[in-house]
This record gives C-alpha cells, sequence and structure tokens, in this order.
C-alpha cells in the first residue's frame, strides 16, 4: 500500500511569496489613486469612492485589500491609515516615499515579463537594454530620494560625522554625486562653521538648489555640476561624503578613488556608504532582487562587501574602517577611510 509522503517543511514561505505581488499592487495602486491622501482621518468607502470618482463597491473591496496589507486600518466601517503609510505615503509630507516607489516599480520590474527569455537567451541587444534615463527623469527621482534621507538617513549619517574625532577640525566637506543634497545639508548645518560643496549631473544640482534654499544654507554650501568620472571634483576638502554613488565608476574604482584621495586634505576623511552583496553575491536579499532587473540586463554595477574598501588602501589611505549597519534598505556597508 503506497504511503503518504513524510514532509518536514512547510510551504508557507513559498505561498507567501506567491501573494506578495498582490501586496505591491495594492500599495502601488494606493499611490497612484492618492487613497493615502485621504485617510488621515477615519472616512467610509462611501466618501472615498466619492471623491476619487471611484466605483463604490470596488473602492470598498479595494480598501480592504490595503488593510489585509496593513497599511491602512479598517474599525465600525471606516477606513484609516496606519502609522506607516501616514508618515511615507500622503503626498506633501517631507518624507513622502510614493513618487520614490513608483519609479522604483518600474525600474525593478521592467524586464521580469521576459525573464524566461532572459534566462535562456541572455540580455537583449545593446539597443534595448534598460535605459538608465535621460536628466528630466533623474531630476524628477531626485525629489523622492531626497524624501528617504529625511526619513532618518540624513539624521543617522549627521550622529556618525558629528562623532568623528576630526569633526570639530573640518572647514569644508564635499557631497560626492550627492542627489538632492540632503546628507550635506544635514552635516553641515550640524557643525558651527563647515561649508559644504555639493557635486552632481547639471540637472540634479538644480534640485539641490531647491533644497539648499529650503533649508537656508545659501551662504554655506555651493553646488558643482559635473561627471565625477570625467570631470575635476574640487579640492582642499577635510571630508569627502559619498552615498550609493559611487556603482557609476566601479568599471575603473581606483581611478576614481584617486581622485577623491588628491581632493582631501592631509588627514582628510572620506566616508563612504554603500551595499556590499555577501554569499558569493546573493545576499543581502534587499540589494540582490532589486537589481536583478538591471543584472540580467547585462549591467552590474553592485559591489562586493569590502570592495570599496580595498580599493581605498590600495590608492594610499592609512587606515579603513568598515562596519555593516542595519537600514530601511537593508544592510549596509559603511567604509571610512584616513588619509595621511
Amino acid at each position: 500500500m503506497k504511503k503518504l509522503p513524510e514532509v518536514n517543511e512547510s510551504f508557507e514561505d513559498l505561498y507567501r511569496m506567491l501573494i506578495a505581488p498582490i501586496k505591491s499592487k495594492l500599495l502601488l495602486t494606493g499611490i497612484e489613486l492618492k487613497v493615502f491622501d485621504q485617510l488621515s482621518e477615519p472616512r467610509s468607502a462611501e466618501a472615498v469612492a466619492k471623491t476619487l470618482s471611484a466605483h463604490p463597491v470596488n473602492t470598498r473591496l479595494f480598501l480592504d485589500g490595503l488593510a489585509a496589507s496593513d497599511l491602512i486600518v479598517k474599525k465600525n466601517g471606516l477606513y484609516q491609515n496606519t502609522p506607516l503609510a501616514q508618515t511615507f505615503l500622503v503626498d506633501g509630507s517631507p518624507t513622502f516615499l510614493g513618487q520614490l516607489f513608483m519609479f522604483q516599480s518600474q525600474f525593478y520590474y521592467s524586464s521580469l515579463d521576459d525573464l524566461p527569455k532572459l534566462v535562456k537567451e541572455g540580455p537583449l541587444p545593446p539597443s534595448m537594454e534598460t535605459d538608465l534615463g535621460g536628466e528630466e527623469m533623474w531630476k524628477q527621482v531626485t525629489v523622492g530620494f531626497a524624501n528617504s534621507v529625511r526619513a532618518g538617513l540624513a539624521q543617522w549619517a549627521t550622529e556618525i560625522v558629528s562623532e568623528l574625532p576630526e569633526f570639530p577640525q573640518f572647514q569644508k566637506m564635499l557631497d560626492l554625486g550627492s542627489g538632492p543634497g540632503i546628507y550635506a545639508i544635514a552635516i553641515v548645518s550640524s557643525h558651527p562653521s563647515m561649508k559644504g560643496v555639493i557635486f552632481d549631473r547639471s540637472a540634479i544640482v538644480e534640485v539641490a538648489e531647491n533644497f539648499i534654499k529650503e533649508y537656508e544654507m545659501e551662504g554655506r554650501i555651493e553646488v558643482i555640476a559635473g561627471d565625477y568620472n570625467h570631470d575635476p571634483v574640487g579640492k582642499g576638502y577635510d571630508l569627502i561624503w559619498a552615498s550609493n554613488t559611487l556603482n557609476f565608476a566601479r568599471q575603473d574604482m581606483d581611478a576614481l578613488m584617486k581622485k577623491v584621495y588628491d581632493a582631501l586634505n592631509p588627514g582628510g576623511v572620506f566616508i563612504s556608504f554603500c551595499e556590499g552583496l555577501t554569499h558569493e553575491r546573493t545576499k543581502p536579499d534587499t540589494h540582490v532582487l532589486c537589481m536583478q532587473s538591471m543584472i540580467l540586463m547585462g549591467q552590474d554595477m553592485c559591489f562586493d562587501q569590502g570592495e570599496i574598501a580595498d580599493s581605498m588602501l590600495r590608492l594610499g589611505f592609512k587606515s579603513v574602517r568598515s562596519r555593516t549597519l542595519d537600514t530601511d534598505w537593508g544592510p549596509m556597508e559603511l567604509d571610512i577611510g584616513r588619509k595621511e
């Protein structure tokens, strides 16, 4: 008589993987329809549907899906944002991440429909490869990134830098590949007299200039537009900060690291904050998975753990101290190099 199999594993994780895209779609649709903007206070499904000019029954069912996903709560027939949604999903908030998530979803999912073909046939021809986008696209995305940095990373970076023994003597810093410049604004603001320079593409520093004005830092922070792989980045810096930006130089890391080293004053400090893949480039899952589309298209720019630190040491930094930090984006590598 045939026996049933002996099973010592649960398929719960597989099932949760299967339904995970439904949660993602509910989240993105809620952002697109600005549903979370309607739920800072308890409201009925009928009231939300009327505001959105939406189908009443399907609006209620959709809100139930958001509640099942723990993005909103339902009580006595009324719906309201959870603290998580209220903090990050309400448009107009300085920590609103909806715009950024919409962009990232397009970037992350861009080639997944072609996944079997990519696995069997390899990357598509160069003319069809994933496009990193033009200047105008980066300008829009930069605003979204600003909010993600304001949502805790800038505060953390300020704490890291202000605890450096050299911090009181710092006179000038560079935020390399700065994006919106929020890191530089936060770090310079925490110092009584240090000046700052923000360096990035021309379209991006236009966005950074707006944030400089918003935080009234015009007298202490200036901008330089350029491509750090090809253009001068200035000199005479006591601190150079680079967050999630060195990937664009990964194929010639030592050339950029020499530029960084030469731009520092003697005794200067370079801090890199970036991903570092481990377990034969299979972990952390947050980094491996978010870059899957791009990597399968032949554009692998992710660093291995220790790769940036090794470049620092090759180029002459007298010491490098590294550690892994847990962040909302997953584990990240912090490398602090000091020049003689």
